[in-house]
């Protein structure tokens, strides 16, 4: 029909359409080409001052003044990120995992509007929200619990929702073959779904993970700064993080403080790099090849 259709149009016509599909995909291209020119200099930038900035002393002295090393900051983003992975993963999938298979009615459209919504707040409100209500109200002050808090609600909605829709995904026969072989709710969502749904799930955790890893506006209000490591202080204890570095250092007029802002972000990029990199590892080596 389409053959037919196509002989029966005027030629001027199949001409003019093959030329604005041609000026579309030249357009999509050029607008790629651009993008990917722009990443690629920003890596390279990154990369090459960031590697000739690193050093014995980046990852064995603290950081001092504009200068010393980032070991406090290296350690502050890896327990302010990982303690803010672990108050989020089981909230945020017992509550896709709710959305998914047992939300319905308003309550459940409820939580994802809201859900939804959280998406959309910028990160400085949340940062704002966790001053007043952890910093000021609960006289944690600039602290681990109240960044790590902070970080845990903004990632808390893309957890969720991409809990949910991995969930989703799953087919509905393999649901109902599982209550038909006798499993009960539990057995069917934690031994059938969830296992079924875990590469989805893994990714929305490393997204939320790699998000925080790269937030500053939050952890300014919550986490302050410090330029000691962290002592295992939950409260009343500000933290460092290499955001922090990156935001503040390179708009200082120092050499050694830029050197300190590029390998801050070398060591970034470095680690969203890993995350993604083992997470991929870990689903070739437990799913297999296809996942």
């Amino acid at each position: 029909m389409s053959e037919i259709r196509r002989r029966t149009l005027p030629r001027s016509r199949i001409l003019r359409r093959r030329l604005t599909a041609a000026v579309g995909w030249s357009v999509a291209a050029a607008a790629f080409g651009v993008l990917a020119l722009a990443m690629l200099h920003i890596l390279g930038l990154t990369f090459l001052r960031g590697l000739s900035a690193l050093g014995p002393g980046i990852f064995t002295r603290n950081t001092e003044g504009m200068a010393g090393g980032l070991r406090n900051a290296v350690v502050g983003t890896l327990v302010l990120s990982g303690g803010a992975l672990l108050l989020v993963a089981p909230l945020g999938m017992a509550v896709g995992v709710y959305l998914s298979e047992f939300g319905r009615g308003r309550f459940a459209t409820s939580v994802r509007f809201l859900s939804d919504v959280l998406v959309g707040v910028p990160s400085i409100v949340l940062g704002y929200f966790g001053y007043i209500a952890l910093v000021i109200d609960l006289g944690w002050r600039f602290s681990l619990a109240a960044g790590a808090i902070t970080l845990a609600i903004l990632m808390l909605p893309y957890v969720v929702r991409t809990t949910e829709q991995a969930l989703r995904r799953v087919p509905t026969a393999l649901r109902e073959a599982a209550y038909a072989l006798g499993g009960n709710d539990r057995q069917v969502v934690l031994r059938i779904l969830m296992r079924a749904a875990a590469p989805g799930i893994l990714t929305g955790l490393l997204l939320a993970l790699t998000l925080a890893t790269g937030e500053t506006a939050p952890l300014l209000y919550t986490a302050g700064w410090s330029n000691y490591v962290w002592h295992g202080r939950l409260t009343h204890q500000p933290v460092a993080y290499l955001t922090y570095v990156i935001w503040s250092f390179i708009g200082e007029p120092f050499r050694s403080a830029h050197r300190l802002a590029y390998a801050a972000a070398f060591l970034i990029v470095v680690f969203i790099l890993l995350i993604n990199g083992g997470a991929r590892l870990i689903l070739a080596r437990v799913f297999g090849p296809d996942r």
